[in-house]
């Protein structure tokens, strides 16, 4: 790229020259001669479209601000550390040198501009593979050759300065481990890539945090990553690797916690050790072998003491509880949970019910089916039963069908049941009043089945009233065999009530005329032998279709009517 220089006719005038005479007016300290090429070369050129040109432009832009105080500016032109390698490193240095004067000043720890500017610029100088000859400079400038092991520990002697510099910066802003200069700058020396953006003012740091978080992990500085993040996010059961807010950092506060958890191992500190690991999990963390022994271990001795002195059960509890959701398939955690749940639950049975109940809960959790767990819910199901708490049926059936013999529970099922039977009543929309008589029915027989001797006559009372009721009302409104299939259910036996056995009586003889007009007198003959069997009180004698088990064994009850022989 070249035009015509008006001054001299014959002389060319190339974007490269212009620049290396800006370059080289800086360098001599020339400053007043910069700007006016640096407009030569905007003028005659334009924006360059060349990578070597338009850096070099840029940084000498950079320089002049930042010369005349103008930081934003500076920050602004300065290129990403990717691109300096096409700038004048002796422009670079100058600028680099004149970012930490400016940090040093009163009042710059929170210039997070200029911080930015001093790490892209020295985390350059000071690379490794040297990409712009920061140590041809050296020297060049000392006019000797400078020796590779004197080079790296003047290199190194830099880096430690911008670093105590940046740290001193942190130390009087308050800035935590994430946000610090010299975690940012840490990060930048290190990176293969660009991190640090010059123009960054971001308050809460010059770096995203995950880079921030996984660098500290990585550089044994876990604690100071978990203090930093602790303070910011107190409440660690929300520290999730799905929550948005915790997503960037989770990986690297995952390996954290758990590195922390095996430290706290190793100094008995066992319920940190297990909160930290189940933390660490919540984040997505799966333990590893060595950490899975860890977390055993700490769950053979939490809520212990080696004298067994304040041992505390609670805090044992709490610590196997974790265990159990960290290591679900060792069955020694699972059982010794059950355990100990159980214990506690015995230990508070009367002086705190309500946690007792829970202890014994939590027990059926872990081990489905275990029996003294069981046991003990079922012994507080009793005393409710004995004081006349308010209970749940299926908590009751359930006690009766584990206790058959458990007479509270057998009646206050039987009087529920009964209870029911009474309050049924239609809905306030229902034209069929007969479905609210068979729920009263069959809650009645439950409370038959269920009940005690000393409630049984009672109750039969009501489900005989209640049949009664029932047969009377499909003979007025539905057909005879909904009269007969009722009478087969065996609610009610004949002999019982008169009305109930001529209401059935009758209900065969109106079949036997229905199915004598259907053709079947077959039918019919057998309706009526059953109608007469009926009004004639069913002797046991004579059972129309097959003996009874009573009746082939030569045993028969005083009820025995041979009911069960009526289809």
């Amino acid at each position: 790229m070249q035009g015509k220089d008006t001054g001299e006719p014959d002389r060319t005038v190339t974007a490269h020259g212009l620049l290396l005479e800006a370059e080289h007016a800086f360098l001599r300290a020339e400053f007043r001669l910069v700007r006016p090429l640096l407009q030569r070369f905007q003028n005659e050129f334009g924006t360059s479209d060349t990578d070597d040109t338009s850096m070099r432009y840029a940084i000498l832009r950079a320089a002049l601000a930042a010369r005349a105080g103008n930081w934003p500016e500076a920050a602004r032109w300065c290129p990403d550390r990717d691109d300096l390698g096409w700038a004048d490193t002796g422009v670079v240095h100058s600028l680099a040198v004149s970012t930490l004067r400016r940090l040093s000043e009163e009042g710059r720890h929170t210039d997070a501009s200029t911080a930015a500017l001093a790490i892209v610029l020295w985390a350059h100088l000071l690379d490794l593979d040297d990409p712009g000859d920061f140590h041809g400079l050296l020297s060049e400038r000392r006019d000797t050759p400078v020796p590779e092991e004197l080079w790296e520990e003047a290199r190194l002697q830099l880096h430690g300065r911008v670093t105590d510099l940046l740290h001193a910066l942190d130390v009087r802003a308050g800035r935590d481990a994430l946000a610090a200069w010299r975690t940012a700058w840490e990060v930048e020396c290190d990176d293969p890539g660009p991190v640090v953006v010059p123009s960054d003012a971001d308050p809460d740091g010059l770096i995203p945090l995950g880079l921030a978080a996984g660098h500290l992990v990585r550089h044994g500085r876990r604690i100071d990553l978990l203090d930093a993040y602790t303070t910011r996010h107190p409440d660690t059961t929300a520290w999730t690797m799905d929550a948005p807010d915790h997503r960037a950092c989770a990986d690297a506060l995952a390996q954290a916690l758990a590195g922390r958890g095996q430290d706290r191992v190793r100094a008995s500190e066992w319920t940190s050790a297990l909160s930290d690991f189940s933390t660490a999990a919540q984040l997505g963390h799966s333990l590893g072998a060595k950490e899975q022994q860890a977390a055993l271990r700490a769950a053979v001795n939490v809520g212990r003491t080696n004298t067994g002195r304040g041992n505390s059960p609670v805090i044992r509890i709490q610590g196997l509880d974790l265990a159990y959701a960290l290591l679900p398939q060792d069955t020694s955690v699972a059982a010794e949970l059950t355990a100990e749940l159980v214990r506690q639950g015995r230990r508070v049975f009367k002086s705190d019910p309500a946690q007792s109940r829970r202890r014994f809960a939590r027990a059926l959790d872990v081990t489905p089916g275990d029996p003294e767990a069981r046991s003990g819910l079922d012994d507080h199901l009793r005393a409710d039963l004995d004081r006349g708490d308010e209970l749940r049926v299926d908590d009751v059936r359930g006690l009766l069908e584990r206790d058959p013999e458990c007479v509270p529970a057998r009646n206050w099922l039987g009087d529920h049941y009964a209870g029911l039977a009474m309050t049924a009543t239609p809905a306030p929309d229902a034209d069929d009043t007969r479905t609210t008589m068979e729920r009263r029915v069959e809650l009645l027989s439950m409370a038959v089945d269920i009940a005690g001797p000393a409630r049984n006559g009672q109750v039969r009372e009501q489900l005989d009233t209640a049949v009664l009721l029932l047969a009377e009302h499909l003979e007025a409104t539905a057909s005879p065999s909904d009269v007969i299939e009722l009478f087969l259910r065996d609610l009610m036996r004949t002999g019982v009530s008169t009305r109930f056995d001529q209401t059935v009586e009758s209900a065969y003889l109106n079949r036997a005329h229905e199915r004598e007009r259907a053709g079947d007198p077959g039918g019919a003959q057998r309706d009526r032998v059953c109608a007469e069997r009926i009004g004639a009180g069913l002797p046991a004698q004579g059972l129309l279709f097959g003996p009874s088990p009573g009746a082939r064994s030569g045993k028969h009850g005083p009820d025995d009517t041979g009911q069960e022989a009526l289809f």
